[in-house]
């Protein structure tokens, strides 16, 4: 959940990051850090608490220099505290690192360099990369070699963003399993874990993959792997500041459930034709479009909520298809040994396309020689250059910690999927197919009509606000509807919820029902409308 930013480059680098980590508070922390390379010195302000602290510590001990890092973190080693705050030093302070994601084997290094005469300041992990590219630079060599031999040594998920004052010029870059990109501008780049900490000044941006190093200045960035300099790709993100930005929204999630009529449309839009009941997806998915006809099974690999539309996905695709369909969570597929043979896909959801046990179950499926589809939402991202084939949702930055928009998006790409592959294996007859494609092709005018009852489903909260358990009952599709809805209210109101299949009531959760216990049911129009009442 932590967020990384650095800037190389002609502005204040303190204003730059800090303006940064403002746009990544949606990650969740709780403490906060920068540090800039100031005439051949490093200094720095961190603390405990929101960022907001750290903007009024900064008023009080300005940082000035071009070059800086920041990061806000959230504790998974030592409590939060100024002393376990990022950014970390090494013993004499001339070198700083900050860091998302956790070093294994720390305790093992940690010993090693006490026994060094190192001496450490923090309870974190984190510290001890800054004292492993200490140890190396001692050796002889300079700040990128010194990176590149640390991070041959940590077990574990990492991306990190090194400077030292002995090279004022320049920061380190390096990822393994942690998202980074690198945001191109104009005399003057940026380092970020997330898009919308680089909007305001980039839209060009280039991802890490994980194995890579880059060295980034103000006048440019070269990226290794290994020893080996390296290439990767420019992309421009069709994202802007003001998407990313809360607008007349009291927060980020408010914003995002009312953007999703623009997300639902943005995303069939150029791929759906109703008028002929067709789905053109054959350029996107060119390396397995070829598939459909012969697919005789679908495997879904997704976590939380893209779980969830997984399954929404595997009713679709097992009733009108009556194509066999198996949704895992990504943790659990990857270590079951799934038996996947051939004329099989598996379908990676993801948002942020960045999800580290999709991408495991991914990269499972690939080494079985079995092809994969990514839905996800970021261009560029891990996922979308791993898979076979990526098929995009268009949903735009999504900022909430609780994911409303990318839902839908990712239930209406699963649906153009359905659409495609209906016509493909000749499953459907073409006005059913017709049919279904003017229903979607209206979805974003029926959820905005939904989304007029806003005072009503206002009113009904502030009624059941108080409950300390919620359940939530559906059927078939309305299924994994009720997980979702679960999952919502334990995101945002740390209420504790369920979701459960109605006709599972009768199998013991009914005997949880009290006078305190609400009750939401969910029975849309459909075939199982009856069996709910």
């Amino acid at each position: 959940m932590c967020g990384i930013v650095a800037y190389a480059g002609h502005r204040n680098a303190a204003s730059v990051v800090l303006d940064g980590l403002k746009r990544l508070e949606y990650r969740g922390y709780d403490s906060a850090g920068i540090a800039v390379i100031d005439e051949r010195r490093i200094k720095s302000v961190r603390g405990a608490g929101k960022i907001i602290a750290l903007e009024q510590s900064l008023k009080k001990n300005k940082l000035s220099g071009v070059v800086g890092i920041g990061h806000t973190r959230w504790a998974t080693h030592g409590k939060p505290s100024e002393e376990n705050a990022h950014p970390h030093a090494s013993c004499k302070g001339d070198i700083v690192v900050v860091h998302n994601g956790i070093i294994e084997n720390y305790i093992d290094i940690k010993k090693n360099l006490l026994a060094a005469g190192h001496i450490f300041r923090s309870e974190t992990d984190t510290e001890v990369i800054a004292h492993l590219v200490e140890k190396h630079m001692s050796l002889g060599g300079g700040l990128l070699e010194a990176v590149r031999k640390t991070i041959s040594e940590i077990t574990g998920a990492y991306a990190i963003a090194v400077i030292s004052a002995s090279q004022p010029d320049c920061f380190i870059a390096a990822r393994k399993d942690a998202p980074l990109i690198v945001g191109f501008g104009e005399g003057e780049n940026f380092l970020a874990s997330d898009i919308p900490a680089v909007l305001p000044y980039t839209k060009r941006v280039a991802f890490l993959e994980d194995g890579d190093i880059a060295r980034v200045t103000a006048s440019g960035v070269e990226f290794f792997c290994g020893d080996e300099k390296i290439e990767r790709d420019v992309v421009v993100v069709n994202w802007d500041s003001v998407q990313a930005q809360k607008g007349n929204y009291r927060h980020f999630m408010l914003k995002e459930i009312f953007e999703q009529p623009q997300a639902v449309q943005d995303t069939f839009r150029g791929r759906l034709y109703p008028e002929e009941g067709i789905a053109i997806l054959d350029e996107e998915l060119a390396r397995i479009s070829g598939m459909a006809p012969s697919l005789e099974r679908v495997h879904i690999v997704a976590c939380g909520t893209s779980y969830h539309s997984g399954l929404v996905g595997k009713y679709l695709f097992e009733k009108f298809l009556a194509l066999p369909c198996e949704v895992d969570i990504a943790s659990e597929f990857r270590y079951r040994n799934p038996v996947l043979g051939k004329n099989t896909l598996v379908i990676a959801i993801t948002q942020s396309g960045e999800t580290a046990d999709t991408l495991a179950g991914m990269r499972l499926a690939k080494a079985a020689g079995v092809p994969t589809l990514a839905i996800t939402n970021v261009v560029g991202s891990t996922a979308s250059r791993e898979a076979s084939a990526s098929l995009f949702t268009r949903c735009g930055p999504e900022i909430g910690v609780a994911s409303t928009k990318a839902f839908t998006g990712q239930l209406t790409a699963i649906y153009l999927l359905l659409l495609d592959w209906a016509a493909k294996r000749k499953a459907l007859p073409p006005e059913e197919i017709k049919r279904m494609a003017l229903a979607i092709w209206d979805a974003p005018v029926r959820i905005s009509e939904a989304l007029k009852d806003a005072a009503a489903v206002e009113k009904l909260a502030k009624k059941f606000f108080h409950a300390k358990d919620f359940l939530y009952l559906g059927r078939n599709y309305n299924y994994p509807i009720a997980l979702e809805g679960a999952l919502k209210l334990k995101e945002i109101s740390y209420i504790h919820a369920e979701g459960y299949p109605a006709g599972e009531m009768k199998h013991g959760p009914i005997a949880l029902i009290d006078e305190n216990m609400p009750v939401m049911i969910i029975a849309t129009a459909s075939s199982t409308r009856d069996k709910i009442f």
